[in-house]
């Protein structure tokens, strides 16, 4: 901590913190971002997450702009195009026609030029091919509006960002706690911070918050998601409790958004308390549109193939959560097996394999097996075999006569050795958080800006409600962490 007087404080360091420094040092402020972590764990949930962003372009022409791709690559794939519109249908349709209009067409709008603009500053992306496309015929087919990952996912996302910021002179300040805003009853003027049981303060003419939801703070996930959410998972960091959030509602912020809704996904059931780095997102399952899900009573609960996986993984987690004891398997067979994404072939795992469906159910702890072989039976005699199976659109290859019919991807499970595996719910980040204006100024309670003041990341409501479309979360958070870091710095100008 070698000075005290910054021009721009940033709270967190993960990528919306990051990008909100970028911006700002770019724009000639002096920056400082402010980590609760030490340096091991850094980099908030971004540094746990797949690396898949989600951004609007029209084909390959838009893609080689922010990828590298080679001609083979080019000749070998079909990216396929997402335009601006088929986001802005995905993000209504998902969030059920309720996320903020103005919010969504910058992240719409700006999707593009924002990872055009990550790229110059350092950070790589790369195809999605290993999560987000099937092979058909010979070529790679994306599907789901998503191609393009960060390089090295989370962990590489975090560690160009970092080396990015060391270039530009940004200083990081590791293990350092923000405790409450300083705030003269008029403005804010920087950050009281614990490091290392000391407390000091932190002198700033604009402050940052993007330091996360209050998914890692059990206490806070009751509150407002509801009873039971203290025994889920969390996915990510163990330092996003909340913090950034309750110090800028204690000085009259105005709350927006989904407080009672969370991204949350089928997680391992016997996975830790919090995210494990040397795992990674490993933990998650998202396969489960090729199979089936059991609960504890022995009988499906969702429609595993209602849609892409992009689509439904982030709301199934509730659902799992939801059942008796919380917890499901997924079914597969060998006939998908081979398609199953890299997280099922990880060794800390809970999975169990049969001959026979027979032999596997009872071998799916916490599950009543005479109901479970009952319902996969009944699922494998409504099966439409005479549709056929493409993994990589909607195929319309369903149960129809089930109660809970599966809509696409239904294949019949009669091929052994059977794998199942065990899960339970994850949470991801939490969708309540703070009103912002269009250049992600927090507001007060009478909807005024609260000068010195902004936010960006998980901390920032009114964009996700019920459901999230996948890849969403780096996108939003590099886009309205830009926008901050260029609005606080502007600030400094307009005096």
């Amino acid at each position: 901590m070698s000075d005290s007087n910054y021009d721009v404080a940033i709270l967190g360091a993960g990528n919306a913190a990051f990008c909100a420094a970028l911006a700002a040092q770019e724009s000639g402020a002096k920056v400082v971002m402010i980590e609760a972590a030490p340096l091991e764990e850094a980099g908030g949930n971004s540094r746990y997450t797949a690396g898949a962003i989600r951004f609007a372009h029209d084909g390959v022409e838009d893609l080689k702009t922010v990828v590298d791709l080679t001609d083979d690559e080019i000749d070998n794939a079909d990216f396929g195009t997402y335009t601006s519109d088929q986001f802005y249908d995905d993000l209504f349709r998902l969030t059920q026609f309720r996320a903020d209009p103005d919010k969504a067409e910058a992240l719409v709008t700006k999707s593009l030029e924002t990872v055009q603009w990550m790229k110059s500053r350092g950070v790589k992306f790369q195809p999605s091919y290993g999560r987000q496309a099937f092979k058909v015929d010979g070529k790679y087919r994306f599907w789901g509006g998503l191609c393009v990952e960060t390089w090295g996912g989370g962990e590489g996302l975090i560690e160009l960002e970092t080396k990015s910021c060391g270039e530009r002179g940004i200083e990081i300040l590791y293990e350092t706690r923000a405790m409450s805003l300083l705030y003269d009853e008029e403005k804010v003027n920087g950050v009281k911070v614990k490091h290392k049981g000391k407390v000091r303060d932190i002198r700033a003419k604009a402050v940052v918050l993007a330091s996360g939801g209050f998914e890692a703070n059990a206490e806070m996930r009751t509150r407002y998601l509801g009873p039971g959410w203290e025994m889920a998972k969390v996915r990510g960091t163990r330092h996003n409790q909340g913090e950034g959030i309750k110090m800028a509602l204690d000085i009259g912020a105005m709350s927006y958004g989904n407080w009672s809704g969370c991204h949350a996904v089928a997680w391992d059931v016997n996975a830790p308390e919090f995210g494990d780095l040397t795992v990674g997102d490993n933990v998650q399952k998202h396969s489960y549109p090729l199979g089936v899900m059991i609960n504890a009573e022995g009988k499906r609960f969702v429609d595993e193939g209602a849609d892409f996986r992009n689509y439904t993984y982030a709301k199934y987690g509730r659902e799992i959560l939801n059942q008796p004891g919380m917890l499901c398997w997924q079914v597969f067979d060998q006939k998908v097996t081979s398609m199953l994404r890299d997280e099922y072939r990880i060794r800390r795992v809970t999975k169990v394999t049969g001959n026979t469906l027979e032999e596997l159910v009872e071998k799916m702890e916490g599950v009543e097996p005479k109901q479970a072989l009952k319902t996969l039976k009944e699922y494998n005699a409504a099966v439409d075999t005479d549709t056929p199976f493409n993994p990589a659109v909607l195929d319309g290859r369903g149960t129809p006569s089930l109660d809970i019919p599966k809509t696409n991807w239904a294949n019949t499970l009669d091929e052994g050795p059977f794998e199942a595996y065990g899960l339970g719910c994850g949470i991801t980040f939490t969708f309540g958080g703070l009103r912002v204006t269009e250049d992600a100024q927090v507001v007060d309670t009478d909807q005024r800006p609260i000068p010195g003041l902004y936010a960006a990341g998980e901390l920032v409501g009114g964009i996700f409600y019920h459901n999230y479309p996948g890849g969403t979360g780096l996108m939003s958070g590099a886009v309205f962490g830009r926008a901050a870091g260029s609005a606080a710095a502007r600030s400094l100008k307009e005096g």
